[in-house]
C-alpha cells in the first residue's frame, strides 16, 4: 500500500453568507464555512495545526495559522470524520479560501491534508 493511502484525509467545505452579521456599507461581509474532514487512510491521524489563505476580490490575501481548529485537535481513526463550523469577514462581497491542515499519523508520520479552494460569495453575485 502506498504512503498516500496510509495517510489520507479528505476535506470538504461549504460556505454561507451571513447577511445579519454583515454591513456592506462599511465593506464588511461575513461568511460561515462548514468543514468536514474524513480519514480515508488506514492510519489514525491527529490534526495539529491549520494554515489558511483567504483572498478577497481585490486580490489581497491574508494568511492565518494556528493550533487545531475551534479549540480542538481532533484525532480521526480510519473511516472517522470530524465536522466544525467557523467564519471569516472580508472587505469585498466575493473571495476564496484554501489551505491545509498539518496532521500527525499514529505512526509518527507528519503530512498535510489539503483544503481545496472554495468560494465565499454573497447570493446572486456569481452565476
Amino acid at each position: 500500500m502506498t504512503q498516500a493511502k496510509r495517510h489520507e484525509i479528505t476535506v470538504e467545505a461549504v460556505a454561507q453568507y451571513l447577511e445579519d452579521e454583515s454591513d456592506p456599507e462599511q465593506q464588511r461581509y461575513v461568511f460561515a464555512y462548514h468543514i468536514t474532514l474524513t480519514n480515508v487512510g488506514t492510519v489514525a491521524a491527529k490534526l495539529i495545526s491549520r494554515h489558511w489563505i483567504i483572498t478577497d476580490a481585490d486580490g489581497d490575501a491574508q494568511e492565518v495559522r494556528g493550533l487545531g481548529v475551534v479549540g480542538e485537535q481532533p484525532e480521526l481513526g480510519p473511516g472517522e470524520r470530524f465536522e466544525y463550523t467557523s467564519g471569516c469577514a472580508l472587505t469585498t462581497s466575493v473571495g476564496t479560501m484554501q489551505g491545509s491542515y498539518q496532521m500527525r499519523g499514529a505512526d509518527g508520520t507528519r503530512f498535510d491534508a489539503v483544503i481545496p479552494v472554495f468560494t465565499l460569495s454573497i447570493p446572486r453575485v456569481l452565476h
